[in-house]
């Protein structure tokens, strides 16, 4: 069995755990997360410590993955995911309107970005937004789409970039 699947996933004070054979639903105070069964991963609840084995005919390789979506779905239920953007450019900005996120990113109109559910979007400046919610995959989806809208161009680096994000840039054409 691989090294992360025998590493245990500690249940924090109220977090509710449940598994059948349809999946897991992990419940907690930031919300509740279900995840389909895995085939041939089995998951045992010991004391508030969560432990993962191979089942007769099950496949290794399901078993660390099974770990890995279960701590993000325990440390999100817990504490939460969050991603940060950055907008670069004379003129980029953001800002919210109730769900809607308006970026004006040098377009002849603003793009408007609705909020999924779950997932809430804020903006603490006019060039950083952060997205936050308890899912990862959805937390770093709607980050991708929003950093799609206007993603870094290569030669001045202008446009929407993750926090901490390094943009290689190209030398300009020479004449």
């Amino acid at each position: 069995m691989s090294r992360i699947a025998n590493a245990p996933v500690a249940l924090p004070k109220g977090v509710e755990f449940k598994s059948d054979d349809s999946g897991v639903t992990v419940k907690g105070p930031k919300g509740t997360l279900s995840l389909h069964a895995l085939p041939g991963v089995i998951i045992n609840n010991e004391d508030g410590t969560l432990r993962f084995s191979i089942a007769n005919g099950g496949e290794v390789k399901f078993a660390g993955t099974a770990r890995a979506l279960v701590a993000n779905m325990v440390k999100g239920v817990t504490d939460g995911f969050e991603r940060k953007l950055e907008l670069v450019g004379v003129g980029y900005r953001a800002s919210m309107q109730g769900k809607s996120l308006n970026l004006s990113v040098g377009y002849s109109h603003p793009v408007v970005f609705e909020a999924p559910e779950g997932i809430s979007i804020e903006t603490p400046s006019q060039t950083e937004i952060l997205i936050k919610g308890a899912d990862k995959q959805r937390v770093g989806q709607v980050a991708a789409k929003i950093r799609s809208v206007r993603p870094p161009e290569p030669y001045k680096g202008k446009g929407v970039r993750y926090a901490g994000e390094r943009i290689s840039l190209k030398e300009a054409k020479k004449a």
